[in-house]
């Protein structure tokens, strides 16, 4: 009975001090805006129109005729008909094509050189140039599709030459390469969405942020820690109440934020582009397991940093810098593109990433990967909580100064 008495009283503490600075965070404007509104609401709106106007803007390019200088198309008329054909719409010549691409005047133009006929006439290969800057993104698409139509029409008059000499066509391609794509239709919106795991982790980190500041640099400036620390209460209970306070914002920004995507995540064009992309109750529900530990590892590490600083100002600072760690899987998958393997779901953030990744794909985070990735970020939320813990019983960190 003893026993269950002092279990109740050391959860009352822990219940009570949670309770006080979730009921005082509430009422301040800036904490409610950086968790339940500049991270949650504003990235899934943001990410889905960017994509969206992305994808828009790239499928109208492939489609829309496409204006190319050429110069020399009186060279070969027929190869200019072709173009034609495929919705290219020749512009007159302009006297340095080079000069235009690096300018940013036009995307490509074409050059046909004046002894085209001759050669043509021989039956020997003849040069099309074409002309442009692979350091405008802007140019890919309209290079890609001028270049596929002058390939095709090659590949044609090919073709009617060996017929023209009583050969198969078949000749001159002795090899056929059969390729067999064995990716989904969801599997392939992971090329275009592996982004998501950083932003949900953003999301957690921006929840949380400010409320850690507060709770602990921000009150030891105001001296208000000093006099909470004079209760009879153990620091560890007091400082498991702030990060169950810091926990439940993360928590509620990342459940706002995977509610936007759900919703916004059906105006994604993603069938335009051979994609399939599922942001339903079923992922939302195993995103938020995937990032459980996470939210408590992130919440003890922003106390952590919070703790050396001795104003608000200074705290900010630090847990700025802290930001960075987010993004480091994100950025190592995209450096160093390697094949996932079991022990790198144990790794914090790296298992959350990777785990999500599966999600997007439609594959689904088996039970060992699972266990991994939440064992991992488990003992790693463990033992930054402990080192914070040891941190609050420090008599610096009440007085500020």
């Amino acid at each position: 009975m003893n026993t269950l008495n002092n279990s109740v009283r050391r959860t009352r503490a822990v219940l009570t001090v949670f309770l006080k600075e979730v009921r005082e965070n509430l009422r301040d404007r800036r904490t409610l805006t950086s968790a339940f509104l500049t991270g949650p609401l504003l990235t899934p709106l943001m990410f889905v129109m960017l994509i969206n106007f992305t994808i828009n803007r790239e499928l109208d390019k492939a489609d829309k005729p496409l204006k190319v200088p050429v110069i020399g198309a009186q060279y070969a008329p027929n190869l200019v008909d072709a173009l034609k054909a495929g919705g290219v719409v020749p512009q007159p010549a302009i006297a340095d094509p080079e000069a235009a691409v690096r300018n940013q005047e036009i995307d490509l133009a074409l050059r046909i050189r004046a002894d085209y006929p001759k050669a043509w006439r021989k039956g020997e290969p003849v040069q099309v140039e074409v002309i442009y800057d692979s350091s405008q993104r802007d140019a890919n698409t309209p290079v890609e599709r001028v270049t596929k139509l002058i390939e095709g029409y090659a590949r044609v008059q090919g073709a009617m030459r060996l017929v023209a000499r009583g050969l198969s066509p078949a000749t001159a391609n002795p090899v056929v390469v059969a390729k067999r794509d064995q990716a989904t239709a969801q599997s392939r919106a992971v090329l275009l969405f592996n982004i998501l795991p950083y932003l949900f982790v953003l999301t957690l980190f921006i929840g949380g942020m400010y409320l850690a500041i507060d709770l602990t640099a921000g009150e030891r400036e105001r001296q208000s820690l000093e006099p909470l620390f004079a209760n009879p209460v153990p620091r560890w209970k007091i400082f498991l109440g702030k990060l169950a306070a810091i926990c439940a914002f993360s928590t509620a920004s990342l459940v706002i934020c995977l509610v936007g995507f759900s919703i916004v995540g059906r105006f994604v064009p993603a069938e335009k582009l051979g994609m399939e992309l599922h942001l339903g109750p079923s992922f939302a529900l195993h995103v938020l397991l995937l990032q459980l530990p996470m939210i408590v590892l992130l919440g003890a590490l922003q106390s952590m940093v919070a703790a050396f600083a001795k104003s608000y100002r200074e705290a900010q600072t630090y847990v700025s810098l802290l930001m960075m760690l987010p993004i480091l899987p994100s950025v190592a998958l995209m450096v160093m593109p390697i094949k996932p393997q079991n022990w790198m779901y144990a790794v914090p953030l790296l298992g959350q990433h990777l785990g999500i990744l599966d999600l997007v794909r439609g594959t689904g985070v088996s039970p060992l990967h699972l266990a991994y990735c939440l064992g991992g970020s488990a003992l790693a939320a463990i033992i930054a909580a402990g080192v914070t813990m040891q941190l609050y019983r420090s008599e610096r960190l009440a007085i500020s100064g």
